[in-house]
């Protein structure tokens, strides 16, 4: 499949980048290394399918990622997409599928179980963004899917600063959230784009991970002699339901998955503190 890939030098465009590119895939890159900014309207003719991950944010924010400029955020986030979206519907573009975020949930009530086919419902500008751009992509004539995920990790930077601060014997704030693993969204997403008739929108996420059992994990890793943070409530927390990925074979890897990444995870701070 030809597919083009907004976003591509990103975090989550990384790790479907690798996929795509393992599972023989040709794929044109669109991102700032290609001259590619959000609001161009590039030249898709020729693509079968259009992957779109990015997202212009005040860095290591997502909620709040417009700082102190939000028409910018608009202009490039919303605006931007739009204009992408139509783009590749002109160019004949036979599929879509957009990074959306669970953002789009958070005015639902605390504690709630959240299906795929849940109305957004979103309460900052992040989550107003992309659940304008999922009704969007919904209305071209074209197969679209967006992908409420969740956080995602696998990469360095996800837990470097928590880490650090574990084994550097700070106090660590007890929080429980929910996650799954880039390589895993990746396959949901190509799972997505092999599908005669995809759904217009799919839930995406694997764990409730609660930073206690995060950072036993490092400190069965490391030795590490700090105590580990008392456990969240996990009562208020919105949980996704994921049927319709793994209705289509989507199988994500939980624990054990978790529990591979962890040392690559840890590399950087072990080079700060290292064991012993």
């Amino acid at each position: 499949m030809r597919i083009a890939l907004a976003g591509a030098s990103g975090i989550v465009g990384g790790f479907v980048l690798r996929a795509a590119q393992a599972a023989g895939h040709h794929v044109t890159r669109l991102d700032r290394g290609t001259g590619f900014h959000l609001g161009d309207a590039p030249d898709l003719s020729g693509v079968d399918a259009l992957i779109h991950c990015a997202f212009a944010h005040a860095p290591g924010r997502y909620r709040g990622g417009e700082g102190d400029d939000p028409d910018r955020f608009l202009r490039l986030n919303r605006d931007g997409t739009f204009r992408l979206f139509d783009k590749a519907a002109r160019d004949g573009v036979g599929r879509i599928v957009f990074l959306s975020s669970r953002a789009v949930h958070d005015g639902h009530p605390a504690g709630m179980t959240l299906p795929d086919d849940l109305p957004a419902r979103p309460v900052n500008l992040y989550g107003q963004v992309k659940a304008e751009a999922e009704d969007h992509l919904a209305n071209l004539p074209l197969k679209g899917t967006s992908v409420r995920a969740t956080g995602i990790y696998g990469h360095a930077a996800k837990w470097r600063d928590l880490f650090d601060d574990y084994l550097a014997g700070h106090s660590i704030q007890p929080r429980v959230a929910t996650e799954v693993h880039g390589d895993d969204m990746a396959a949901a997403i190509l799972l997505l784009l092999s599908q005669t008739d995809p759904p217009r929108q799919v839930n995406c996420s694997d764990l409730v991970l609660d930073r206690h059992d995060l950072l036993a994990e490092v400190q069965a890793l490391t030795d590490c002699p700090h105590p580990l943070p008392q456990r969240a409530d996990p009562a208020p927390l919105r949980v996704q339901r994921c049927d319709r990925l793994r209705t289509i074979g989507w199988q994500p890897g939980g624990t054990a998955r978790l529990g591979a990444a962890m040392p690559g995870l840890l590399a950087s701070s072990l080079s700060k503190y290292p064991r012993g």
